[in-house]
């Protein structure tokens, strides 16, 4: 029974903030009048879909990520309410929403739950600004070699603490750090990241003309297999905790 209800808790964390994470981006595509091919949440074998006359819903098995697929957006096109028409300001916006409703959301959500332990909305509203100033902090010595790889934690060890939590109150407060963690790495300045395609059309827009779709897709691509080798590390270090 215990396995049971950890596993339902990582899927309601993950779930939910994968969830809020894409809704952001399709949210603002569609306040941009870009045309959304695909709303998913996880990846992996279909569980469930839904298609309109504008987007196609699905579900996916495995809740680790999600995507929104916009039209125009992994080839470009000159169809109208195409992501690659777009104005830069505009492409901004819509890959930066992901991981600024993600940071958002925690900081709300941790302003209420200190709120409500200690008692006192101006605490709740300090300590929240002291949770984004270490989560900038950590971030900070992460690239400057203060804080070594060994010290990152992925999808399993995440998994382990949020499994660990007992009562409502641990259980949000393990959410809106996750939340958090998942908003400023995702904005990180660093291909394929949201933050590494805000850097692209950053310098597109110094450059006044876009990159190469070749060169761009190299760029996208090594910057994929990095994060894939990380990500394969830290999951060894996980599960090596873990067992350990």
């Amino acid at each position: 029974m215990h396995i049971i209800i950890s596993i339902v808790k990582i899927v309601v964390i993950l779930g939910f903030l994968v969830l809020i994470h894409e809704a952001g981006h399709f949210l603002v595509a569609r306040l941009c009048k870009i045309k959304v091919n695909e709303f998913a949440i996880g990846f992996g074998p279909l569980i469930w879909s839904k298609e309109t006359e504008k987007t196609k819903y699905s579900i996916r098995l495995i809740p680790l990520g999600g995507y929104v697929n916009m039209l125009g957006e992994e080839e470009r096109s000159d169809e109208e309410g195409s992501f690659s028409k777009a104005s830069i300001p505009k492409k901004i916006a819509i890959v930066a929403a992901g991981g600024l409703v993600n940071i958002v959301f925690a900081v709300v959500l941790y302003v209420i739950l200190i709120a409500i332990v200690t008692g006192n909305i101006g605490e709740a509203i300090s300590s929240s600004g002291d949770l984004i100033m270490a989560m900038v902090e950590s971030i900070k010595l992460l690239f400057t070699g203060g804080v070594s790889v060994d010290n990152l934690m992925g999808p399993i060890g995440i998994s382990e603490v949020v499994a660990q939590t007992s009562g409502i109150i641990d259980f949000l407060y393990i959410m809106a750090l996750v939340s958090v963690s998942l908003g400023f790495t995702n904005l990180l300045p660093f291909p394929p990241l949201d933050g590494g395609k805000i850097l692209i059309y950053i310098i597109e827009a110094i450059r006044r003309k876009p990159l190469k779709e070749d060169f761009e897709l190299k760029l996208q691509l090594a910057g994929f297999l990095v994060l894939i080798t990380l990500s394969v590390y830290v999951a060894f270090n996980d599960v090596g905790r873990i067992l350990g």
